[in-house]
């Protein structure tokens, strides 16, 4: 991924929110398209400066948001649509 993606230990907002949300923008923007790959959890990690489980943490996030799907050993993609696969409130919205 050529995109930057920065954090700042001095912002009020927890590191794994600043990832998340940058990521956000940039699945939103189009800047990342769908069926991209992301980096691996390491190589996000390494390149930030930060633990594995805070991207990993921010990862989890984009998931239950719908916005990543995990390829499983092959990494996670930019999901089509944004939204989450099912769940009660996706049934309901179906349903009308």
């Amino acid at each position: 991924m050529k995109t930057t993606i920065r954090v700042s230990r001095k912002r009020p907002e927890s590191l794994t929110r600043q990832i998340t949300d940058q990521l956000t923008g940039l699945i939103e923007s189009g800047a990342m398209t769908v069926g991209s790959y992301l980096p691996s959890e390491r190589e996000l990690a390494e390149s930030l400066k930060v633990a594995r489980n805070v991207v990993r943490g921010s990862y989890e996030n984009l998931m239950r948001a719908g916005k990543i799907q995990s390829e499983g050993r092959k990494g996670r993609t930019v999901r089509a649509g944004g939204r989450k696969r099912s769940g009660k409130a996706g049934a309901k919205a179906r349903k009308k």
